[in-house]
């Protein structure tokens, strides 16, 4: 990568060039979003320069606002900035694809050869460790988040919504939207919390689109764009959507499934943890596609993989069709693919419809911050709604016979020494689950 002087701008990208960029990011953004922003704008904003500091982060505030993961939206506007609808399309599906095949083919390992000792004891080490994540990702959002009294009882009141009144997760942030639309009015000092990704005055030289670069031709907007995205998007959501029924009929698993998943991917502000206890309500409860460790163990896969920790969903898919046999018991493995993809689809097509739709008009205006109150009531009870998934997890963990058997004192040892990897050490991610799947091998072929 050639450098050019910081007061002049570098040329402009070509497609390929851009292209290739995506594909590399697909392939090593791990670290969840926090960890996927920063290889992008340490590339792009201070390495490459192809955007600047103030449009990156006005087009990442944007993407906060949304439902999705807000990493894989961040990208598809960049690249669609710099090369249209072929470029934000382009940079998304790059962005998912790698994770995509990767958690296909582990997924199948994990479904095929999940008895077998060695399989066994990775996945004995590594679902402590999903616990002590959940609770940490629990933490991270709360200490960030919850700075009042008002924010603080919405997240209790979202784990006792959960926890003992089991009421459905949309309904929950529905009204945890609307608690800060209202608070917003009338205690607008306890709903303005300020972004995680605090703004900075950084400069790193001219960039391809600087902060007073016109908006290319693509990037401004006019209502028959905006009308012709959403009715493409629609139509692109329809016609598979209605394939399925009129294929499989409506209670078929996969029709069930396109039709879950499209909600889903409506119900993910704050992350993709927000949206794990809406999935595990229904996959493990109410459809029973899954059971209580395959949802922990697919959390697991879905941490050790790059991408958007939401491709977890395409875990679900693809176990769900794969132990129903849905293409028959010698086609196992298409079955379980072909949901994967059918759940990657229908999760991630909202995502680019709101960045190609949204994005001009994003382009035309300034951040909206009537938005902030709702948005921060909603962060704040997916810390309730944490909190009550990590109760979960290790009510199933710790406790893998029921709370009236015995403790599985060994799974709380590695918990306990996981959380402290995390909490004190810092350490990252991937470093814990391999550590925690070491400690769980050795207990499967030394100590069981």
């Amino acid at each position: 990568m050639q450098t050019t002087p910081l007061d002049i701008a570098p040329p402009t990208p070509s497609f390929r060039q851009a292209c290739q960029f995506w594909l590399k990011l697909g392939c090593i953004s791990f670290g969840g979003p926090a960890g996927q922003i920063a290889i992008m704008h340490q590339e792009l904003v201070e390495q490459r320069r192809w955007i600047s500091e103030k449009r990156f982060l006005h087009a990442l505030n944007y993407c906060m606002l949304l439902p999705g993961p807000e990493a894989q939206q961040l990208a598809t506007y960049l690249g669609w900035l710099l090369h249209g609808t072929r470029g934000g399309v382009i940079a998304g599906a790059l962005f998912v694809l790698p994770s995509l095949f990767l958690l296909i083919a582990l997924s199948w390992l994990y479904i095929a050869f999940g008895s077998l000792p060695i399989v066994a004891g990775i996945f004995y080490g590594i679902k402590p460790a999903v616990t002590a994540i959940v609770i940490h990702a629990a933490h991270r959002i709360g200490s960030r988040t919850l700075k009042n009294a008002s924010l603080w009882a919405i997240a209790g009141a979202a784990f006792v919504a959960l926890f003992a009144l089991h009421l459905p997760f949309p309904l929950i942030i529905l009204s945890a939207a609307v608690c800060g639309y209202i608070g917003g009015r009338f205690l607008p000092q306890h709903f303005h919390a300020k972004s995680s990704h605090a703004k900075s005055g950084a400069s790193y030289g001219a960039a391809v689109i600087d902060d007073t670069t016109p908006s290319p031709d693509h990037a401004r907007f006019s209502w028959w764009k905006f009308s012709r995205v959403l009715f493409i998007g629609f139509l692109l959501w329809l016609i598979p959507m209605f394939g399925l029924y009129a294929i499989f009929g409506w209670q078929h698993s996969y029709t069930q499934m396109a039709w879950f998943f499209s909600k889903a991917a409506l119900m993910t502000f704050g992350g993709a943890y927000a949206v794990l206890p809406y999935v595990m309500q229904a996959a493990v409860e109410q459809y029973r596609w899954l059971t209580p460790a395959q949802m922990i163990d697919g959390l697991a896969l879905g941490e050790s993989t790059p991408g958007p920790l939401i491709m977890v969903l395409s875990f679900v898919g693809f176990v769900t069709a794969y132990v129903q046999a849905l293409f028959g018991p010698e086609q196992v493995f298409l079955a379980g693919a072909f949901a994967a993809i059918l759940v990657s689809w229908f999760t991630f097509l909202p995502s680019f419809i709101f960045i190609l739709a949204g994005g001009p008009l994003i382009e035309s205006s300034h951040h909206n911050v009537h938005l902030t109150p709702a948005l921060t009531a909603i962060t704040a009870a997916v810390v309730g709604v944490l909190v009550n998934l990590a109760l979960f997890f290790v009510i199933h963990v710790v406790w893998p016979q029921g709370l009236n058997a015995q403790l599985d004192y060994f799974t709380a040892g590695i918990a306990l020494v996981a959380a402290f990897a995390l909490f004190r050490l810092k350490l990252n991610v991937i470093l814990v689950l391999a550590g925690s799947a070491v400690l769980g091998l050795l207990h499967q072929f030394l100590l069981a």
